[in-house]
């Protein structure tokens, strides 16, 4: 019977918790979904019982359903969804549903931030204010809702709570610390500055640990709900795309992440925290202690692609239409995809822009618009390397996960597009892996997480630039990047129109 870690991966739609074994070996996973709410356009939340209910349910098949005996959870760590809020009350009680990191309730606030602090809150947080995050939803809470703030003794993000649930403990993880943008980065700190700008009370947050700090072990309440034993030791966990990049073995300064998921992320390992990027693209605490991550985000990566099947090839199975690309050529026949169907984040803060096809004539055929909107996604990362080069960021190989991992068609177009050596995992299993990494280097079974990402992770083919096609999407790229100036303002008058219908 071997021992085992539980990686719990805490995403907006589910959670996925997996047994994991000493050699990295996946012996077991369950799944549960729950619900989201959107009660007013722009509102997304969830109930945090929902969490729990979803996480014990999971851990409870595995041990019923799995035979994964309790006995053999030697620790368990987390991924979670990023910048989610929630607010408790003196005695830890939830207050009010989560307000998500999808939720753009939030403009008014993050306006009032950049008025109030300026460039300094950049300086201190590395990151603009933007909806996402959760210092705007906190300051929403208090200016709408102040009798819920008045009740509020403590907040936390969403898989800091889960482990609180499990320890009786209350704590937050330096990841998701950094992601609320109330977090003094190089400090490894709460900021003062920002709790006096916004009469936020010091006692509001809690203590932050780090990503692989043991946090307590189950609790008899938790263990008696789950099944689990009192001897398991929980561990910090990480946000999720910490928790990602971990289990993606991004751990050098030479490699980058190209994630694919409904959004996309370009994630990069930084060593120091003297990188300054001046908000252009997010700077967070890393879940390796005393290190960093960089990040730019896609808002419509797998997202822009999933619509078009849904609108234009419904009936064609997913992996048939993106091979069909193949049957076009590098830049589509001079067909461009901007993929801004929900606005852009990086490195267009712009939430009402919207995307295009630039180029259409009566010769281009469906491939062809598969091919576009392949590498329109794959242009808007490219979008993020160029700040990386304008910051004088050195790397050479990428490591694709999620929907463009899955297509060797993809991986090159990717090479391509970036002039980088790109890479899959031979056993991709995302966050989940990297919150089992965690637990493992909490327990001791590595000294630290590189050597445990080393050992639970394996690279499977290496995808290389050609010269001439790089030539060509350079181009192409040159001209992609003039679609956003040349278009924001059609795209804000059109979003004008829609809301005054």
């Amino acid at each position: 019977m071997s021992d085992v870690v539980l990686g719990v991966d805490l995403g907006t739609s589910a959670v996925k918790v997996s047994a994991v074994d000493q050699k990295g070996q996946i012996l077991a996973q369950e799944a549960y979904d729950y619900p989201l709410m959107q009660p007013k356009p722009g509102y997304s939340e969830q109930n945090p019982e929902e969490w729990v209910n979803g996480t014990t349910i999971a851990i409870v098949r595995l041990i019923l359903q799995d035979a994964i005996k309790a006995e053999q959870i030697k620790g368990i760590s987390f991924s979670g969804q990023m910048h989610g809020l929630v607010l408790l009350n003196a005695e830890n009680q939830v207050l009010r549903p989560a307000i998500l990191w999808n939720d753009t309730r939030t403009t008014a606030q993050t306006k009032e931030i950049t008025q109030v602090m300026g460039h300094e809150f950049i300086e201190i947080t590395r990151n603009q204010a933007l909806e996402g995050f959760t210092l705007p939803k906190l300051l929403w809470v208090k200016e709408n809702e102040p009798a819920i703030f008045a009740q509020a003794a403590k907040f936390v993000t969403p898989k800091d709570y889960i482990r609180y649930r499990m320890t009786g403990r209350l704590q937050m993880e330096i990841s998701d610390a950094a992601g609320t943008v109330a977090f003094d980065i190089a400090g490894q700190t709460w900021s003062k500055k920002i709790q006096d700008a916004f009469d936020l009370p010091a006692s509001l947050f809690p203590e932050v640990i780090e990503a692989t700090d043991f946090a307590g072990n189950v609790s008899k309440t938790y263990a008696e709900f789950s099944g689990l034993s009192t001897d398991t030791q929980v561990f910090g966990g990480a946000a999720d795309n910490a928790a990602g990049a971990v289990g993606a073995a991004i751990l050098q300064p030479n490699m980058v992440m190209s994630s694919i998921g409904t959004s996309g992320v370009v994630l990069k390992y930084e060593e120091h925290a003297n990188v300054d990027y001046d908000g252009k693209i997010h700077f967070f605490n890393h879940a390796i202690p005393g290190h960093f991550y960089s990040m730019g985000v896609t808002l419509a990566a797998g997202y822009a692609l999933s619509w078009f099947k849904k609108t234009f090839a419904a009936e064609t199975d997913f992996t048939t239409m993106v091979e069909s690309a193949a049957q076009s050529n590098v830049g589509a026949n001079g067909l461009l995809f901007t993929p801004y169907l929900v606005g852009e984040r990086t490195p267009y803060a712009d939430g009402d822009i919207r995307g295009a096809f630039i180029g259409i004539d009566g010769t281009h055929q469906r491939f062809d618009f598969v091919r576009a909107v392949l590498e329109g996604i794959i242009y808007s990362f490219k979008d993020i390397f160029d700040i990386y080069d304008a910051a004088g960021a050195e790397f050479d190989t990428v490591v694709a996960i999620g929907g463009g991992a899955k297509s060797p068609l993809w991986l090159q177009i990717q090479a391509d597009i970036f002039n980088k050596k790109v890479v899959a995992l031979k056993n991709e299993q995302g966050p989940g892996m990297g919150a089992a990494i965690l637990a493992a280097v909490g327990l001791g079974w590595f000294k630290t997480v590189q050597e445990a990402a080393e050992a639970f992770t394996e690279f499977g083919d290496a995808y290389l630039p050609d010269p001439a096609r790089v030539a060509q999407y350079e181009q192409m790229h040159t001209i992609y990047k003039q679609v956003y100036r040349q278009t924001a303002e059609l795209s804000h008058e059109l979003m004008d129109y829609r809301r005054s219908l």
